[in-house]
Formats: C-alpha cells, structure tokens, sequence
C-alpha cells in the first residue's frame, strides 16, 4: 500500500481531526472576512473566472478543488511527520506503516498470559505482533539473584521478571530496551543488577510503590499492553516434598531435588489487584506458561481470586506445556503430570471448574539434542495421550521451537503465538 494512502485508511483516528481542520480554515476565514469587511468570495471568484476564462466553470472549480485539497493534505501529512519523528530518524513509510499496525494491533484479542520466567516472556514477544491487548500477569516469588538481593535490602517486589516482560511488550528493540536490559558485570555493589532492576527499583521509591513504578517503565520502553503483578503482597514460596520436608524460598525448592507434592505461599492468602481480576474477566484468550510448573506458573494461581476467575471465564483457555522437563522441578514428568498439578492446585484455591480446556504440545524435536540435556537428567516431556484426554483436556500439536545447530530447546516465539492464535481462531 502506497506510503501516502496509508493515511487514509479506515480506524487510524486521523481523518476526522482532518475535517476538523477543514472546518476550522474556513470558520476562522469567514470570521476574519467578517472582522475586517473584507468579500473574499466575490473577488476569488471573479479572479477565477478570469484565470480560466477558456475552461468550462464547473471544469475550474473541480480542478481548484482537487490542487487545494492535494496541497491541504500534503502540508497536513509533513506537519504530522515533522510532529510524530522530531529527530528526523524514522522514514516516512515506517511511520506510515507504523500508524496502520498499531490501528490493526488495537482491534485485536484481549489476551491474558500467566506466568513468569523466561516462558512468559518469550511467548509475549511472539504474541505482541498479533494483538496491542495485551495483559501480562506475572510471578512476584522470585527470590533469587538480582531480584532477591533488591527485595531483601529494599523491601519490594521483586523486579526481574517484571522487567524482562516489560522489555518484550517494548515496540521496537531499541537502544532503551537493550538498556534495561543490560546487566552490570563488574562494579562494588551493582555488579549482577540489571539496569532495569535498579530503574524499577528507583521509581518504586520515587512513585511510592510497586505498581505505579511498573507503569512509569512501560511508558519509558512504549510497550504494547501492560505488566501487572500477581499480587502486591510479599509472596512467599514453599514446597512440601514427598518424603515430608518443607523446603522455602523459589531458589531453593529446584536444589531439593525431590518430588514436590504441593506447593504453597506465605502468607497463605495473597491478594490479587483489581486489574488482574478484571483482565481475566474481560479476555477474550488466557494463556498459562510456558514456564517452570511449580516456580512460574503455579504461584500465580495460589493468589486469592485468580484460579477462581480463570476457570469460570468464557475466554478459550489454554495452557503451553514444557517442551523438556525441568530437573528438580517435574522429574520424569509427562504431560499429563503437568495438568493434573495445575488442576489440583487451582481446585485448592477455590476453582471449582476445569482451569483450561486444551494444552499445546511441542511436536518435532532436534535430530542432535544437546548432550547437557541428558547430562542434567533434564527429557522430552512425553505426550501421554490417553491420560490426557481422560482428563478433558484438548490436545493441540505444533512445532514450537527454533531451529539451530546446536540441538538446543528452545520456544520461538512465532511460532508458539502462531499456534495459539490458529487455535484460538479456529474456535472463534
């Protein structure tokens, strides 16, 4: 589509404010016809009929109607341009084509994604291309690394996980968002932060708390849709094992190395914000993981209210399984393994119906797994089929994962949004 026609097009917003700027010419040059007793009418158009004394009038006036409105737009068009690309950096095509992605992005799905890690963020890169509505609701448990250290000496949330799907709704992988996301290797007391965790963490104590802080930085990086933490309390992590034994804190229930029978915050009854309610109550598509089960999943359902409102939601729902088990975590787990510790535990915060009704399974694998795989016991996760119907839930296959020599696992995130959206439209 022509750079110029782009414009034009049905749902940017810009040619009422065009007409407006029509009406608005010829108000105010009546008006100043009026105030100074001018008759600029009589004297264009008697002008007019001299210049085209030759040409048929009605020829004339359609010819004056037609270079007017031509120079009217392309002044309007260069004012814009000039408005919208100050630095003079972007192309007048990109803009353009800019204007009519965001028009297409805003009628999108309401999409709710759940969990945390690096699944969550990278399912939001793939699905920011299909859709601006976009709410990504994420793990606050972490208490490990850069984000443990901030929450234990600065008494807030912790800011990792926030940060890394702030930078995947970001519009453009720009110097800012490699900015927050770079990570200080060296240096007394910063050396493993992140500067987006310090960012996070100096608007939290300029804007007074956690929320408003995550909003600051969204507006910082231009995301597309929004980050909203789980809960604002101090959520805490606790695992009991098979043999018995409790184990606290995220970082140290994957080091236990024990089967994990359930799973459990403290305190025990975290609230959820309003906005995290009211996402899940008006999405269109809920997506659980992908992610690590117990340490980025789970958490977000054991918040008061949110299992509950996933399961008696009219949206499709559907949950990304792990392509590789995860060791201390899902040992020898199979699919089905991974659904029924989602249900047991949303039944335990108060969902009284099934959490989602299909799950996404990885369908090709790399012909040269990477040996560390097997070295760390960490498999393919098998597809039980028959376990997996028996509780309900839909099957849906695709391949997930990127291509590279070097037989790592790895979701794309195309390709997992592609599968979802396909899915997702199919059932529309």
């Amino acid at each position: 589509m022509p750079t110029g026609t782009l414009w034009l097009v049905p749902g940017l917003k810009l040619k009422r404010w065009f007409a407006l700027i029509v009406v608005g010419s010829v108000l105010a040059a009546i008006g100043a016809a009026l105030l100074f007793n001018l008759e600029p009418v009589y004297f264009l158009i008697k002008y007019a009929k001299k210049l085209f004394h030759t040409v048929h009038p009605e020829v004339a006036g359609v010819i004056l109607i037609v270079v007017g409105a031509v120079i009217f737009l392309k002044a309007w068009q260069e004012t814009n341009f000039s408005m919208l690309d100050v630095k003079g950096q972007r192309s007048r095509k990109a803009m353009g084509e800019a204007l009519y992605r965001r028009m297409k992005l805003n009628h999108g799905p309401k999409i709710v994604a759940i969990g945390g890690g690096t699944g969550l963020s990278t399912l939001l890169r793939g699905i920011k291309k299909l859709t601006n509505n976009i709410t990504a609701i994420v793990t606050v448990g972490d208490d490990g690394g850069s984000s443990g250290i901030l929450r234990e000496e600065m008494g807030i949330l912790p800011p990792g996980d926030i940060r890394n799907c702030i930078a995947a709704l970001a519009d453009d992988d720009d110097i800012v968002t490699k900015l927050f996301q770079y990570r200080f290797k060296s240096g007394k007391g910063i050396e493993g932060h992140s500067f987006g965790n310090l960012f996070i963490t100096a608007m939290t104590a300029i804007s007074g708390d956690m929320v408003s802080a995550i909003k600051e930085s969204s507006k910082v990086l231009l995301i597309r849709g929004r980050v909203l933490p789980a809960t604002t309390d101090d959520m805490r992590l606790a695992a009991k094992m098979e043999d018995g034994s409790i184990v606290r804190g995220e970082s140290n229930i994957p080091e236990a190395g024990k089967r994990i029978v359930d799973l459990f915050s403290e305190p025990s009854e975290c609230k959820p914000q309003n906005e995290v309610i009211d996402a899940i109550n008006s999405a269109d598509l809920i997506i659980l993981g992908p992610g690590s089960l117990y340490t980025s999943i789970i958490p977000n359902i054991l918040v008061k209210g949110v299992a509950e409102a996933v399961a008696n939601s009219n949206a499709a729902k559907i949950y990304v399984c792990n392509v590789m088990t995860q060791p201390g975590e899902t040992d020898n787990y199979s699919v089905s393994d991974h659904i029924r510790a989602l249900f047991r535990h949303a039944v335990k915060s108060g969902a009284n119906k099934k959490l989602f009704d299909a799950v996404l399974v990885n369908d090709t694998m790399p012909l040269n797994l990477a040996k560390k795989y097997e070295e760390k016991n960490s498999l393919p996760v098998d597809e039980d089929t028959g376990a997996i119907k028996n509780l309900g839930v839909e099957i849906v296959r695709a391949k997930l994962i990127q291509d590279n020599k070097d037989g790592l696992v790895r979701h794309s995130p195309s390709k997992l949004a592609k599968a979802i959206y396909y899915w997702y439209r199919k059932r529309a």
